[in-house]
């Protein structure tokens, strides 16, 4: 394994596969074998097991793009448009529903498959690591069964039930039923939740932020219970082991979570994001004006419960040097140009305006999570007086732009840069490299949400609202939807939430005829929802060929078999 670290963040990247060791060249002139350590050999300490789950960690993020799994998810979306230039056809394929070329999402599919691989080959050698403590066993065990789980889950959301392999056999594998996939993905959580140690957050510790733990596995576990009853109908899940999980069990996890995980919500929802750094960013009014002051991605942020870390201390001369850096933030930019503090991108994602305006009156959410280029109140001399429209054949301008994932700048010296590369002005000089805000996976307001959209109670929406500067409401599952979508906006779950409460074509084409503009000039958005594509994705052809025809294409993509 080769570690990358900085003072603030750490990110890890495989070297080989299969975890092996390769020996030196003198080595290699007397013709012996290059590799030291097989995976039968390999596994023999805890320090063993930690390096094998660091590669299985880093099949998290994706560099590809048009690929990142917040980027796909939140264009499917009815809160964001395709947006970027002319020519940027992967946004609009994917905001459209359609398709450029039948392996477009050929990096979403395969990013998966080499963490799933590398946790399959802990789970068959565990038995041989010998531990001197039953708490480090146990977490080990844990984080694998829950990663395994999580990729599962992600490529099912997406694409619907894949193969699923439980083995490292190099075997071509049918999709599995909803059953079997929802079956083993809550198997492998519940197994996570019932033998990771109960430590609460305050004690875990910030050298183990971006791990899973006790708390993040019951949180997933109501995601994923939420999604496959959602949207297969059903009313509980049989586990892999013949088990049943109900809501009530589902509901029990919450709750010990809500007691017991030392997770909770931050006084003010905007210090959740880095557009609040006061320290560095200096003309930025809005701060000032609110009061702002933002938490940071070193432990002190107990609302994020499971992120995604990322480093500044990439280069060209490194080996795929964009999978160190936040690629979602970099795409959700302004398109070629800073308008400080909000810099520079490629403008995918404009957001609809029928989300800023579906804001209640005085609810915080709605300025803190988007951009209106109007407001006067919005950058150093306004957003408005400064942004460009159309800076470089720009699609679906609307007026508005997502904040949570905008690359934040100030000014240093006679230019504007990340505020990253103010913390780390060793880091390589360019704005392709320098983005490294957390993709945050799950934070404590969703399980309050989740919560109560499981007991059909108002409390713990209601605690996420008065964050927000809005009063009590009773429960409806209407104002729990609405909710989620204020609470939760570009978090990459809004389209999963249509989907699983069966309103994804009603949301997604309510927003046809909405006024945009492409390449400067007046035009209207349009989508057509794929109804008989169930909502999921294609899996790329070259996947299906390199199967000998074993895995079949997704249901309403036959053309792509």
């Amino acid at each position: 394994m080769k570690k990358i670290t900085d003072m603030k963040k750490i990110i890890y990247f495989p070297v080989i596969l299969l975890l092996v060791l390769l020996t030196g060249c003198e080595d290699f002139l007397t013709q012996k074998n290059l590799y030291e350590k097989s995976d039968e050999s390999y596994f023999s300490s805890p320090e063993d097991v930690d390096e094998a789950l660091t590669g299985a960690y880093a099949a998290i993020p994706n560099p590809a793009g048009n690929n990142n799994p917040f980027i796909v998810a939140k264009l499917m979306s009815d809160d964001a448009f395709g947006g970027g230039g002319a020519n940027d056809d992967g946004f609009d394929a994917t905001d459209a529903f359609t398709l450029t070329e039948p392996d477009y999402y050929t990096d979403l599919f395969s990013n998966s498959w080499p963490g799933i691989l590398r946790v399959n080959l802990i789970l068959k050698r565990f038995d041989q690591v010998e531990y001197t403590s039953e708490s480090r066993k146990n977490q080990a065990l844990g984080e694998a069964h829950f990663l395994r789980a999580f990729f599962y889950f992600r490529l099912s959301q997406f694409f619907g039930p894949v193969p699923l392999k439980l083995n490292t056999d190099p075997v071509n594998l049918p999709r599995a039923t909803p059953e079997e996939m929802y079956g083993q993905i809550a198997y492998d959580l519940k197994t996570a939740i019932d033998i990771m140690p109960s430590t609460p957050y305050q004690s875990i510790g910030a050298g183990r932020l971006g791990h899973a733990n006790k708390w993040i596995a019951q949180g997933y576990l109501a995601r994923v219970f939420l999604f496959y009853t959602g949207y297969y109908n059903k009313t509980e899940i049989e586990l892999a082991d013949g088990s049943v999980l109900t809501k009530a069990d589902v509901i029990t996890y919450l709750q010990d979570c809500i007691d017991n995980s030392g997770y909770g919500l931050l006084p003010d929802f905007r210090n959740q994001w880095p557009y609040s750094d006061t320290v560095h960013v200096k003309h930025y009014p809005f701060n000032t004006i609110n009061n702002l002051g933002w938490v940071g991605e070193t432990g002190d942020n107990y609302e994020s419960m499971f992120m995604i870390k990322y480093s500044v201390f990439g280069s060209w001369a490194t080996n795929d040097p964009l999978s160190y850096n936040n690629q979602h933030s970099l795409y959700s930019g302004m398109r070629l140009h800073t308008t400080v503090p909000f810099g520079y991108g490629w403008g995918g994602g404009p957001v609809n305006p029928q989300l800023y305006e579906s804001f209640e009156d005085g609810d915080l959410r709605r300025d803190g999570s988007i951009v209106n280029i109007n407001d006067p109140a919005e950058g150093d001399e306004s957003v408005a007086a400064n942004y460009q429209w159309n800076a470089d054949n720009n699609m679906d301008e609307s007026g508005f732009l997502e904040k949570k994932y905008m690359p934040i700048y100030d000014s240093s010296g006679a230019r504007a840069v990340s505020i990253y590369f103010m913390m780390y002005p060793s880091a390589q000089d360019n704005q392709q490299l320098w983005n490294m805000q957390d993709d945050v996976l799950l934070r404590f307001a969703d399980i309050l949400l989740m919560h109560s959209e499981l007991t059909e109670t108002a409390d713990g929406m209601n605690l996420v609202r008065e964050r927000a500067g809005l009063g009590e409401v009773s429960y409806s599952l209407a104002a729990l939807q609405a909710e989620r979508r204020h609470e939760l906006a570009f978090e990459g779950l809004r389209y999963f939430d249509l989907l699983r409460w069966g309103i994804a074509e009603q949301a997604i084409e309510a927003a046809n005829g909405v006024a945009i503009q492409d390449v400067g000039n007046p035009s209207t958005y349009s989508v057509d929802f794929p109804a008989s594509t169930g909502g999921f994705l294609p899996i790329p052809k070259t996947e299906i060929t390199l199967s000998n025809g074993v895995m079949e294409q997704t249901p309403g993509w036959d053309q792509y078999q």
